[in-house]
């Protein structure tokens, strides 16, 4: 088999894996050096400038001593096999870096013989890259649970950003479709990359050429849909590995069926995509909004609503903290208010320090008034006009097909007059949560 059979064969395995996306990282090369790497973006993603930035995502090895029932690597499973050696995986991202069809490397792999022979050859790809070819570039290398603490250490010290994926959300799920993989000899990579990190920040405060550990951090990913754990059983874990491990990102992959097992969703169903969505929507509330995961989901109700994105949900049902006056209200607050976002709500703190901001002003900042009107005063005052409906305040937190969904599958309100959020009457927002979690 030649070097492009198996590029074939090992790019079309290493599609499923959704962990990778911008560097994170500024880097150029050292004299003599060829590449760089840009914390604009990598994998696809786009630059300020516009740019579209890509690497070479690959796995090292589709064979595989594991029989993980959701991967189409499995031991078990019929498909094609092959294996690089680490000089031909060197000489292939050089050879297409210097074609400036990529500008960075994402290495993954299945397990060959073992764990620490499979860590070894991935570092000797990624050794002969870094001190031979002198290659700067961006490289993303998955760590291989079970691996030596040393191997993964040396790993870490030839990348830019590590990744060990937790692959199912819970123990029980891993016992069941991954039987060789375990809780701890996941978390225990994940916990020496983040000591390693923090020994490397350390060290570069007293020492201004000392070697860099995985300076773009770490990341994970785990399977949605393969296993009946819920949206708040993903997002409290999600919540906890941020905090205990200092993740860059965790990315979530709706399940695709394509491997043929009585333990997982039948072949032809179809991935959960919308679920998908609104956990990344939650893990953003979770990043940059200042929202904890016991906010946005409670024992009661598990999943996120199909019609609604999680902010705006979680608004409707604490109509209490509402309306929001734009010209006092503390950053946190206008962060909550649906309509308004980080960038929106920097520039509200700015500009409200020069003048009094109205309504038009705020839509010149960026806000989204169709949702945020129902949630903020100007000096006091309601958007000139604003006729506060049920149905107009669910029109306007629902995309148009969302809300033709929703009027097709739930009640019409009998009482449909005007109600004001802003006076004694208040809008029964019982109504509209019972209307938009209904289904959960």
């Amino acid at each position: 088999m030649d070097v492009f059979e198996k590029l074939q064969i090992l790019t079309d395995a290493a599609k499923y894996d959704a962990a990778c996306t911008s560097s994170g990282v500024n880097k150029t090369a050292s004299p003599g050096g060829i590449g760089s790497a840009s914390a604009c973006g990598i994998c696809h993603s786009f630059a300020c400038d516009g740019r579209c930035i890509s690497l070479l995502k690959v796995l090292f090895s589709n064979a595989c001593i594991y029989d993980c029932q959701y991967c189409v690597n499995r031991r078990s499973n019929d498909t094609p096999r092959a294996t690089f050696t680490a000089r031909e995986l060197a000489e292939l991202t050089i050879s297409f870096y210097r074609r400036n069809y990529i500008e960075g490397l994402f290495l993954s792999s299945g397990v060959i013989k073992n764990p620490d022979y499979t860590c070894e050859q991935m570092i000797e790809a990624l050794r002969i890259l870094r001190e031979e070819y002198r290659f700067s570039g961006y490289i993303h290398a998955k760590a291989i649970p079970g691996a030596d603490s040393l191997l993964i250490a040396r790993l870490g010290m030839l990348a830019d950003r590590m990744s060990v994926n937790i692959e199912l959300p819970s123990q029980n799920s891993l016992k069941l479709l991954a039987p060789d993989k375990t809780k701890r000899s996941i978390l225990a990579p994940m916990s020496l990359i983040q000591n390693r990190i923090q020994e490397s920040s350390a060290e570069m405060v007293k020492y201004r050429h000392a070697p860099k550990f995985a300076p773009a951090g770490q990341s994970t990913q785990m399977i949605i849909g393969a296993t009946p754990e819920t949206d708040y059983q993903i997002l409290h874990l999600t919540e906890s590995l941020y905090k205990k491990y200092s993740l860059k990102r965790v990315f979530f992959s709706a399940y695709m069926p394509v491997t043929q097992s009585a333990l997982l969703p039948a072949i032809g169903t179809k991935p959960p995509l919308l679920r998908e969505h609104r956990l990344y929507q939650a893990d953003w509330l979770l990043r940059y909004y200042g929202f904890s995961a016991s906010e946005l989901l409670d024992s009661d109700h598990q999943n996120f609503s199909p019609y609604v994105d999680p902010k705006c949900n979680w608004a409707i049902n604490h109509m209490e903290l509402f309306p929001v006056e734009v010209n006092r209200a503390p950053y946190e607050e206008l962060l909550r208010v649906p309509g308004i976002g980080v960038r929106s709500a920097k520039r509200i703190v700015t500009a409200r320090r020069a003048e009094t901001l109205g309504f038009g002003g705020l839509k010149k900042l960026g806000v989204v008034l169709k949702r945020a009107q129902y949630f903020i005063t100007c000096s006091g005052k309601c958007a000139e006009g604003l006729k506060v409906t049920p149905d107009s305040v669910i029109r306007s937190l629902l995309s148009e097909t969302a809300f033709d969904r929703y009027r097709q599958n739930m009640p019409v309100f009998e009482k449909p007059e005007q109600l004001s959020f802003f006076g004694p009457a208040k809008l029964q927002t019982e109504d509209i949560q019972k209307c938009l979690t209904g289904q959960l």
